[in-house]
């Protein structure tokens, strides 16, 4: 059995994507709609009809109301949850009359949303025990951490803004996905997303890479090359690695985004674009700054609103989803059904330190559908893709393996390397502790030496309470 279709009708893009989202992510499937003509013209189109709609009072043309009347008409055993941010006694007596289930005053909180689709329909069958039926793309963005609804919500909201965006995270943590999202669910979607990662282009390629250059412009210039942003007139730049930019592209950017001007490398015509750019970095920008790396006055500019996408390690509750996707997603390219994780093997994904955020989950993800022998995915083939043994490191040479990790990291340029080191190293100890007392929190903490309430503090939101946790 499919799971049950959930309908929204709201004209607020922002509403439609974070309720849109917040449901799919509890396992149902989800359409939108901007208006009542739309959700009725599909509603008399459809093979079959949602079995449950929400629908906003003050829209453009027919109001929820009305809707909801024309709805009651076709299908009167519809369930309809009327949301509305104007709560007076005439709204919510005019939706109960008219044969709405329940109303909403809005803003609400997702998770009562949530519950009342539950409420209506039943339990859901979270993707993550379905994954074959999650869609096998890589440009989902997925998450039912705290810090990613919160994240939804500000792409629901900055979406319809021409803004300039800073999106900021550590590498591999999906920071593209979240410029796509910002593209998508904007008016520009119908015009070209250009992506480009600065680190990537030699220096003295990336002026023309950016601006695009004339014929003979340069020695191998045969003819005239458009940059990315002539590509992207219309819609939506982003630029990743942004701190990488060297200095004197830095202030031709900075034109560009006060004027919407630019020549090409070589040219003499002046080219007019509208382009709204989204930059990333995983680097601290203001240091950069304060260091004379990065301009100050770029920094500003394109850092009007500024969006964090949070590491895997602060959001493990994610991991079963995003495994669960990544799993699907390699099955479908190699054909073959999707494997799933026996209960230790995920507890071994969660416990692992993803240093390479969501990209390292992803590859050994790929690497446990094409190499596990059997279609139930053991701890033992987790560590195998992991590459790790459960004794690769001698009990007296962690320091050694440290410093190891500590010289790739600064090789490869990551910052915050403190803070990243004493959050993986109280990870493992409040891990291999709970693990010890069979999740007792009062107990792991006395191993530990530290206070209960210390402990519950470290672990943070994400991780759930047991019943064992009273002990």
């Amino acid at each position: 059995m499919p799971e049950s279709l959930i309908w929204i009708v709201d004209d607020e893009a922002a509403i439609r994507f974070v309720l849109s989202t917040a449901l799919r992510d509890a396992g149902w499937r989800v359409d939108a709609f901007p208006d009542a003509s739309a959700a009725l013209h599909a509603f008399d189109e459809a093979a079959s009809p949602p079995d449950m709609l929400f629908t906003d009072v003050r829209m453009p043309g027919d109001d929820g109301l009305v809707l909801l009347e024309k709805l009651k008409t076709r299908h009167p055993d519809l369930p309809v949850v009327v949301m509305s941010a104007y709560t007076d006694i005439a709204s919510t007596a005019g939706a109960f009359r008219a044969g709405a289930y329940e109303f909403l005053s809005k803003p609400f909180d997702l998770d009562d949303a949530v519950a009342l689709a539950a409420r209506v329909l039943g339990p859901s069958t979270p993707p993550v025990t379905a994954p074959d039926e999650l869609p096998a793309t890589s440009e989902t963005l997925l998450g039912a951490a705290p810090a990613m609804r919160e994240l939804f919500r500000a792409i629901g909201r900055l979406a319809q803004a021409s803004l300039s965006v800073l999106v900021t995270g550590e590498t591999g943590t999906g920071k593209e996905l979240v410029a796509r999202a910002l593209h998508r669910e904007s008016p520009r979607a119908h015009k070209p997303f250009v992506a480009l990662n600065t680190a990537a282009i030699p220096a003295e390629l990336l002026e023309s890479e950016l601006f695009g250059h004339e014929a003979g412009a340069f020695t191998g210039a045969a003819r005239r090359h458009i940059g990315r942003f002539e590509q992207a007139d219309g819609g939506t730049l982003f630029l990743d690695e942004i701190g990488d930019m060297p200095a004197a592209l830095q202030t031709r950017l900075l034109r560009v985004l006060q004027q919407g001007e630019f020549f090409r490398v070589g040219g003499r015509e002046l080219i007019r674009v509208d382009v709204r750019v989204i930059a990333a970095t995983h680097q601290d920008l203001e240091a950069r700054v304060a260091s004379g790396q990065f301009r100050a006055d770029l920094l500003h500019r394109l850092d009007v609103v500024r969006l964090r996408l949070p590491p895997l390690r602060e959001r493990r509750e994610d991991i079963p989803l995003l495994a669960a996707h990544f799993l699907a997603q390699a099955a479908s390219r190699l054909g073959a059904r999707a494997k799933r994780l026996e209960r230790d093997a995920l507890e071994r994904l969660q416990s692992h330190p993803w240093t390479g955020n969501v990209r390292e989950l992803e590859n050994v993800c790929w690497r446990l559908a094409a190499l596990a022998p059997a279609e139930r995915i053991t701890r033992a083939d987790v560590d195998s893709a992991l590459g790790t043994q459960a004794s690769t490191v001698p009990a007296n040479d962690w320091d050694a393996a440290l410093a190891d990790w500590a010289r790739d990291a600064l090789e490869r340029g990551d910052a915050n390397l403190h803070e990243v080191a004493r959050e993986r190293l109280e990870r493992v100890l409040l891990d291999v502790a709970l693990e010890r007392t069979g999740g007792r929190r009062a107990q792991a903490a006395a191993l530990l030496g530290l206070g209960r309430n210390t402990l519950t503090r470290k672990l943070g939101p994400g991780r759930r309470r047991t019943p064992r946790d009273a002990g």
